[in-house]
């Protein structure tokens, strides 16, 4: 069987919704005569036509407050923000009256964002950032980020389904650079469980999005150092698997906790408070946070690659962490 990419597996789970679902449609910049910035909604067009598939203006403000009334009166969109970064155009609608409405009066926004967000393309401060927690932070929203192919098709499928505005960010140096072989029945990853990536006993690497491979990278190289590292994909941001982190921790005792954001304000914050508190006794090492610095995204290739969290960074840490 063919291997699938992590963009053509989220084009084919919005086609498939598309497909099963006629209030399900496609708004954003680009999105339908263009295919997309990446290429997702390349085909969709010509399937569904023009009533389904529509371009915007380039107003992430309009498109966001379009598509909530378009849920209102219960059509389900899917957004496309062409940058994550830009999302922030938009973000009085989303977070002060699409996260708000099931709370005021019971209004379900069945509605979701799909937003390329990351870096290591070289795209500079105002096409690479990672812009998750704001959305983390407020109640309301649900926010994915895949790691796989797999994980890209189903949860992009649930999110469509979910009666609750998603935020699903899309890394996009994952877009073209790892694939894997689809089942090919139907499926769904569900949204607000994480995935043991990787099975392990001396220490844990929390992590999701892009970093997962990084982290999975690193946990190669220390295996040969007779170093047994397990890898927890989250999945899901928001609502976060406190389960499936707690687990690991009572497991292996000594975490790091990586993601790509910035450090401060960052997830890894936040999983930090969460053991910290309810798997603290566990502990046999001190919680290591691995992010990238408080700086704006290099432009810079040489500077990108300084500024990202890297696999020899983890492994370093992972070496100190294992003989602490």
């Amino acid at each position: 069987m063919p291997q699938t990419t992590y963009v053509e597996a989220i084009r084919q789970g919005i086609w498939e919704e598309m497909e099963r679902d006629s209030t399900v449609f496609l708004m954003g910049e680009d999105v339908a005569v263009y295919g997309g910035a990446f290429k997702v909604t390349k085909g969709l067009l010509d399937r569904f036509g023009e009533m389904r598939v529509v371009d915007t203006p380039l107003a992430e403000s309009g498109i966001v407050g379009a598509g909530t009334g378009a849920a209102i009166n219960g059509l389900r969109p899917i957004l496309e923000m062409q940058f994550a970064d830009f999302m922030a155009c938009g973000f009085d609608q989303i977070t002060n009256f699409a996260a708000k409405c099931r709370y005021r009066w019971g209004q379900s926004i069945p509605m979701v964002i799909r937003a390329p967000a990351g870096g290591n393309i070289h795209g500079g401060p105002f096409h690479s950032q990672n812009v998750e927690m704001p959305y983390v932070h407020t109640p309301g929203l649900k926010v994915v980020q895949p790691a796989t192919a797999y994980d890209a098709k189903g949860l992009i499928k649930a999110a469509i389904r979910d009666n609750d505005p998603v935020i699903f960010l899309e890394h996009k140096y994952l877009y073209r650079s790892v694939k894997e072989q689809l089942p090919t029945d139907p499926f769904t990853v569900p949204i607000g469980k994480a995935n043991v990536h990787r099975e392990g006993s001396d220490i844990s690497i929390v992590t999701y999005g892009w970093m997962v491979h990084v982290a999975e990278e690193a946990a190669e190289r220390a295996a040969a150092e007779g170093i047994s590292v397990e890898v927890l994909d989250l999945r899901t941001l928001v609502p976060l698997d406190r389960q499936a982190i707690l687990a690991t921790a009572k497991k292996t005792s000594k975490i790091i906790l990586l993601h790509e954001d910035t450090l401060t304000g960052g997830l890894g914050g936040e999983l930090a408070g969460i053991i910290g508190e309810h798997a603290f006794e566990y502990l046999d090492g001190p919680l290591v946070r691995i992010a990238s610095p408080d700086t704006p995204v290099p432009f810079s290739e040489t500077l990108e690659k300084a500024f990202l969290p890297s696999t020899d960074q983890v492994l370093e840490k992972t070496r100190w962490l294992y003989r602490y």
